[in-house]
């Protein structure tokens, strides 16, 4: 899979992709992440890419022209998604994630400032999407974010398939508590069933510490999953 990604700090999104997991992933092709900088469009000799809001305010607005120019030297089909990363998206799921994960290709636009022009946001964005009910500086961070769920979930790039099927959120359910040596730690043991070698116990008891968590945490995914 591509992702590329439209932002004004590339480096913030290089610097991610090349460790852990995504960074081996890309090492052995099957994912690559592309960073264009929307300076690099703009016709300001200063490289200049926003300018002060129509109707007053305070901040700054991008202003389409450069964003516009970055996605046109792509050129790809109208049919690649344009993912634009702001407080006021749809909240980002595993859903979506998966639903990204069966795409060939992904841009992923950044704001930054007081956000972008909203006339090249109606003509080249096909979903807006947020991490949570919260403004940062840039859309970088959540772009990792994206990035990150969405890789993962391609095959080839966990070392085992089903690193991710027993995970939160699968089937509505957060993940059972996890433990590993030593068996004793800080007057804590690991539970018994998980010693005894006896699979169905074992998988009876997770699920039981599944719906646990989720009930106590998240009820409203149990109502979801009714």
């Amino acid at each position: 899979m591509k992702f590329y990604v439209l932002t004004l700090f590339p480096k913030m999104i290089e610097g991610f992709v090349s460790e852990s997991i995504i960074g081996r992933a890309k090492e052995n092709n099957i994912v690559d992440v592309e960073c264009i900088n929307i300076r690099d469009f703009t016709e300001n000799k200063h490289k200049k890419v926003d300018d002060y809001p129509y109707g007053g305010g305070a901040g700054m607005v991008m202003q389409a022209p450069p964003v516009y120019n970055a996605y046109e030297s792509l050129q790809k089909d109208k049919k690649v998604r344009v993912v634009f990363v702001t407080p006021s998206g749809k909240t980002f799921t595993q859903n979506m994630a998966k639903e990204f994960a069966s795409q060939e290709e992904l841009i992923i636009l950044c704001g930054h400032y007081e956000g972008v022009d909203e006339r090249v946001l109606e003509e080249i964005v096909t979903d807006e999407i947020s991490i949570g009910d919260y403004v940062l500086t840039g859309g970088e961070i959540p772009a990792c974010v994206l990035i990150d769920a969405i890789a993962r979930l391609i095959p080839g790039v966990l070392n085992k398939e089903e690193s991710f099927e027993n995970e939160s959120f699968e089937n509505n359910l957060l993940e059972y508590p996890q433990y590993t040596r030593p068996p004793v730690f800080m007057g804590r043991e690991v539970p018994e069933v998980l010693l005894s070698g006896h699979h169905k116990n074992v998988a009876k008891w997770r699920l039981e510490k599944s719906l646990e968590k989720t009930k106590r945490v998240r009820p409203d995914m149990l109502d979801a999953k009714l």
